[in-house]
């Protein structure tokens, strides 16, 4: 057994003491937040890490703490230089002093905060963002797009408790024009981690409805500069750059312009303004069609009025013609009438000789004819008396029935059957053996 051997407490103990003695008091630390935590009493719990940038993987990681005393004078100094809260996602620059416990083992103490290398980390990966959505030649697609000039079909992707959805709806619905509009809601969560993928997959349903909206309207109540993270995400705002309806944005911050304000079709500073430019919209156009229905009216009057005068002009310039001409006709329609009148008199003559000779034929005709019909009705009515029934049965025959048919076959009867057999004389039943 080797007498050198201490305790896991001696050399924990001892390592501590090494890193108190050998390590400055306190360092400015630079790190992503992942984890948060407040709890109950005050105190704030993180996780610190530094990623790879090239392979997004974590190289580092430590546990820190602010205490409670610290912490309510560190939030609201941070919350007011910044506009947002502390969260995980965004990268700071603490005063922290390294420490050591035997059972707790190593961690940072932060007893301070930079606001503004966070506004600076914030603003250089957004400008890296915009830089890329423009290098891949998307950031202006759908500015590049029109809007329909009555966009009354609307995809609005938004959170079903939204206040700002409630404003949105109130005011398109109750707009003091009477436009109707057709409103549908694709639910998405609008802030915190879930927000980016949640919003990407309502823009695919929209996608899928594509042809029945006119333009999608993207709204959230207000809230934190941090609830706004999502709008500044890469994947996105690179979802809306290349979505083949135009977007509006309404995320309910007046002074703060997120990435997707910048590349959406256009920015409204609250859902409520939104639904007042797209009411706007429908005005406009009603006006127009107002405009150019007056206009219309204008001209055809106009047009109508000059085409009168030129129509009383024209018929004043061919009256005196008019007259001669009827003139000259009547003249020579005087002249066809005599002779017409003459013509027709020869032609009266001379058909009324035609006429009687022609119904001398006629009479003849018909006589002949009635002559010929006589004899052939005769001939007929002898040969239908040959075929009478009654002669035929006079003569010896007869005709059987069985149940009202005539008998052809005995086949057709049976035992038991009662037939009727017909003669000049009467009908005779009979019993099949």
């Amino acid at each position: 057994m080797d007498n050198r051997a201490i305790s896991l407490c001696e050399l924990l103990t001892q390592v501590k003491t090494a890193m108190k003695n050998s390590l400055p008091y306190s360092w400015w630390v630079i790190a992503e937040i992942s984890e948060i935590k407040v709890n109950f009493s005050g105190h704030c719990y993180l996780e610190l890490i530094e990623k790879n940038e090239s392979a997004e993987s974590i190289k580092a990681k430590v546990r820190a703490t602010i205490w409670s005393s610290v912490f309510r004078m560190v939030q609201p100094y941070f919350q007011t230089s910044t506009g947002m809260e502390l969260t995980a996602g965004i990268k700071i620059m603490v005063k922290a002093s390294p420490e050591f416990h035997e059972l707790y083992g190593f961690s940072l103490n932060i007893t301070d905060i930079e606001p503004s290398y966070t506004l600076g980390e914030m603003a250089r990966q957004r400008q890296e963002i915009i830089n890329r959505l423009k290098t891949e030649g998307v950031f202006d697609m759908n500015r590049s797009l029109t809007l329909c000039e009555i966009p009354s079909r609307i995809a609005v992707i938004s959170s079903k408790t939204a206040a700002g959805l409630a404003d949105f709806m109130h005011q398109l619905t109750n707009n003091p024009y009477g436009y109707r509009f057709f409103i549908r809601l694709f639910p998405a969560i609008m802030q915190g981690d879930e927000a980016e993928q949640s919003v990407i997959h309502a823009l695919e349903k929209v996608y899928g409805y594509e042809e029945y909206f006119d333009v999608v309207v993207l709204i959230r109540g207000g809230g934190s500069q941090s609830d706004l993270s999502c709008f500044n995400s890469y994947w996105l705002n690179y979802n809306i750059c290349q979505f083949p309806l135009p977007v509006l944005t309404g995320i309910g911050h007046e002074q703060d312009e997120t990435i997707a304000d910048l590349v959406a079709w256009k920015r409204l500073k609250t859902p409520t303004a939104v639904a007042e430019f797209l009411i706007s919209c429908l005005r406009e156009t009603e006006d127009s069609i107002n405009e150019r229905s007056m206009n219309l009216i204008n001209l055809v009057t106009v047009k109508v009025r000059d085409e009168s005068d030129r129509l009383v002009r024209t018929i004043m310039a061919l009256k005196p013609a008019v007259k001669e001409r009827l003139s000259c006709h009547a003249s020579i329609l005087r002249v066809k009438g005599l002779n017409l009148k003459s013509s027709a008199s020869k032609l009266i003559i001379h058909e009324s000789g035609n006429h009687s000779a022609r119904r001398v034929q006629l009479a003849t005709a018909v006589r002949e004819f009635l002559s010929k019909r006589s004899h052939q009705i005769e001939l007929l009515e002898k040969r239908n008396s040959y075929l009478d029934p009654f002669l035929i049965l006079k003569r010896g025959y007869s005709v059987t029935y069985h149940n009202g048919k005539v008998l052809k076959s005995p086949s057709m009867v049976k035992p038991e059957d009662v037939i009727d057999t017909r003669l000049a004389g009467g009908i005779i039943k009979s019993k099949i053996v």
